[in-house]
């Protein structure tokens, strides 16, 4: 490991082979506007490259450090979906089991029949809740399953795929507590001390002096939406904003919602635990039996989403690399992009493992900044 150039944003150390990675990200701040981020790739689980620089506030008041933290937004599905696949190989369940097998309340409303493949690649009928809903529900993990439970399905289960932006963390962290007795923080704190990652589903107490403060570009809310119209549009609406910070507006920077369990949305940790967690997948059989790492990070489900608007494919909590959102030029990758650009991936063909966080939230997953860094590591390959 050799010392990178150091200029006034910039700390860490990365393989001289990958100073076209050190390039970009320096780049990011002086032309792409990052504000606070770090960025850290392995190869073959030798770390090549850990970079940090910025600020980790929106007025440059404090230095974003090696061991600050950020929300990483829907970069965290996988993480909750690992969690889930771990308990249900411990189980000794099937993918196919109806969902109720593990949550009977689950069956309420017509969704008897929506299984946990179902619920792993967004098919499960509920990317929303209908009952009208708080942000004090929404720091009640209890509130939010029971009226998930509860809901009537959107369209019926396992009959196409709408991305669950936010029911998702939900609807996966209860499967994986009702298999387990522990929710989805004290599932991850464990999963974490085990493999060494920093990553939490709600920062602990002594941990929110690290959390780097989220800039939105811009703010959303839910007032005067039509939230009741019974349509697509209402689904799609209440999806980002039942509860109101569901989707982080006018929430993020506050200790609730850090230490709130929202798996879908608010999970917290570093550029190092996002890539710590991906090259732990790369070893076979350290995190799950390589048949399932393969069925989780193989297209499940394909096709039009009202939500992202576009064709997607999904695996169970993975996405598949595809060409709207590539991570890199190899098929087989896998990882997820989270709202503003955050994002961990795996290549099993180069063995690489990368992870990406960052402070300055732009509209959507990807980014010239993460387009900038994957194309500079597969550039020193």
């Amino acid at each position: 490991m050799l010392n990178c150039h150091v200029t006034s944003v910039v700390e860490g150390t990365c393989d001289h082979r990958f100073s076209a990675v050190r390039t970009a990200f320096e780049t990011n701040f002086a032309e792409r506007g990052e504000v606070g981020a770090a960025v850290v790739v392995t190869v073959e689980g030798k770390t090549v490259v850990d970079l940090w620089g910025g600020s980790r506030d929106g007025v440059h008041a404090q230095p974003w450090e090696a061991s600050t933290i950020a929300d990483f937004y829907s970069a965290g599905k996988p993480i909750v979906a690992t969690l889930l696949l771990q308990e249900i190989e411990r189980a000794d369940i099937g993918l196919d089991a109806p969902i109720a097998d593990v949550w009977p309340e689950f069956a309420q409303a017509g969704k008897e029949h929506a299984t946990i493949r179902h619920a792993l690649c967004h098919r499960a009928g509920v990317p929303a809740i209908r009952r009208d809903l708080t942000n004090e529900d929404l720091w009640s993990w209890s509130t939010m399953t029971e009226s998930l439970a509860e809901t009537a399905p959107w369209f019926e289960p396992g009959s196409r795929h709408v991305y669950h932006t936010n029911t998702y963390g939900h609807l996966i962290g209860e499967l994986a507590r009702r298999l387990s007795g522990s929710t989805p923080h004290a599932l991850l704190e464990r999963f974490s001390r085990e493999f060494d990652v920093d990553l939490h589903f709600g920062v602990a107490q002594p941990d929110l002096a690290r959390c780097a403060d989220m800039i939105l570009d811009r703010e959303a809310s839910p007032a005067s939406l039509p939230l009741d119209d019974g349509g697509e549009g209402s689904m799609i609406l209440r999806g980002y904003f039942n509860p109101p910070g569901y989707s982080s507006f006018g929430v993020v920077n506050t200790e609730q919602w850090r230490m709130a369990e929202v798996p879908s949305t608010n999970g917290h940790g570093t550029a190092r635990g996002l890539a710590g967690f991906y090259s732990a997948l790369l070893e076979p059989g350290r995190v799950m039996r390589p048949t399932m790492l393969t069925e989780a990070t193989a297209v499940q489900s394909s096709g039009p989403c009202p939500v992202l608007g576009q064709d997607v494919s999904f695996g169970l909590g993975f996405q598949p690399s595809t060409s709207q959102r590539p991570f890199g030029p190899d098929e087989g990758s896998f990882g997820h992009f989270g709202t503003g650009g955050a994002v961990g991936f795996a290549d099993p063909k180069t063995g690489v493992a990368f992870g990406y966080v960052m402070n300055h939230v732009i509209p959507r997953w990807q980014s010239t900044r993460n387009r900038a860094l994957i194309g500079a590591v597969y550039e020193s390959l």
